[in-house]
């Protein structure tokens, strides 16, 4: 487990008034684990029952196929309430090939390349008790989505299933580590220096950072000054066009590479503007990081993003097309667009884990039957 998964999970761990005992595998090959990760899940699971007895409850992320898990527990850990948090769902992830989607929009897998993944998170959702998704957006994407899958797939589902399912889920945002982003004192070296642009999504086909590198380049060309930091994991084998526009961009690049907490949130606090391009984003750590640390957005007017903020920032945060003006805009006059975007770096405190942590006991309070006694 790791990135954003691994992030959610350690939080709720530390922020949650429960007993929470996180069982996790190594963040590698997650098409493989979808597919046999039960089975070690299930083994290190066992070891925890045994040390501090069954759970009230059990949490599971979408990258595990829970019928599985429960079918390899059944003799030590009978049968258990089921709570399932969606941070993706595999229907509606794209694919590479994908990664070009005109609107931005969830891009169904096809039937070879996605279908045993798709099954998993189908299985999963069956048996949970209850399914708590990342945003609105997703849990509409899914929905819209299952019934055609459904409909390829003998006897795997139907109208029936898929109410039910519909009915068990509820939208629960991600807890965020702000840790203070809000309140902390900004380090922004603007207007003594140009203003810092930043880059911190994944290096991936789904964010599309080349279509965010055409537009800095461009706006380089055009003689608008700007620095640029590109602080996101890099999990590409083939970025032709991060090495490329790098160089034509030159001294303007002041960071590239992942960074420990510590560096990234003084990265964070000394951003001034930050970019996202993604044809896929079921929620958006990264943007909300660099909100709450007080960085004038620009984001696509799809996905996620118009839930992410609040509808009164929509017009000044929001773009539909031309980002290479609606960028300039911005660095020609910032302090315009910070006027412009006043009052929502408060407003990102509200997926801080000290906010949500309450929430995500009420709702795991909620799974588990009347008739149970705590049980740690």
């Amino acid at each position: 487990m790791g990135g954003s998964h691994a992030a959610w999970a350690e939080g709720l761990v530390r922020h949650s008034g429960h007993h929470v005992h996180l069982v996790a595998l190594p963040a590698r090959q997650w098409r493989w684990r979808l597919r046999g990760g039960a089975i070690a899940l299930a083994r290190a699971a066992e070891g925890l029952v045994t040390e501090h007895g069954p759970p009230d409850v059990v949490l599971a992320s979408d990258l595990v196929d829970v019928s599985a898990f429960l079918g390899l527990t059944r003799r030590w850990l009978g049968d258990p309430a089921v709570a399932l948090y969606l941070h993706e769902s595999q229907l509606v992830h794209p694919t590479g090939r994908a990664r070009g989607a005109r609107d931005g929009g969830a891009v169904a897998r096809s039937v070879a390349a996605g279908d045993e993944a798709v099954a998993a998170n189908w299985r999963s959702l069956l048996v949970a008790d209850r399914v708590l998704v990342n945003s609105a957006f997703h849990r509409d994407a899914l929905l819209a989505a299952l019934p055609a899958w459904l409909a390829r797939l003998p006897e795997a589902g139907g109208p029936d299933e898929l109410g039910a399912v519909s009915a068990r889920m509820e939208v629960l945002p991600v807890g965020v580590e702000l840790r203070g982003l809000g309140r902390a004192e900004r380090r922004s070296s603007w207007p003594a220096e140009p203003p810092l642009v930043l880059w911190n999504q994944r290096w991936d086909h789904d964010k599309r950072p080349e279509a965010l590198l055409r537009v800095l380049v461009a706006l380089a060309e055009a003689g608008v000054p700007f620095r640029l930091a590109l602080a996101g994991e890099r999990t590409r084998v083939d970025p032709r066009e991060f090495t490329d526009a790098v160089a034509r961009l030159g001294p303007r690049v002041v960071h590239v590479g992942h960074l420990a907490p510590e560096a990234y949130r003084r990265l964070l606090l000394g951003a001034d503007v930050v970019v996202s391009t993604a044809a896929h984003e079921f929620f958006g750590v990264a943007p909300v990081e660099a909100m709450a640390a007080g960085a004038v957005p620009l984001l696509p007017d799809r996905l996620s993003y118009p839930e992410l903020v609040p509808r009164w920032a929509h017009d000044a945060v929001l773009y539909r097309g031309g980002l290479f003006e609606r960028l300039r805009t911005v660095l020609d006059d910032l302090a315009a667009a910070r006027r412009r975007v006043h009052g929502l770096r408060a407003a990102m405190g509200r997926y801080d884990w000290s906010v949500l942590a309450p929430r995500y006991d009420e709702v795991l309070d909620s799974v588990v039957p009347s008739s149970s006694g705590p049980r740690g």
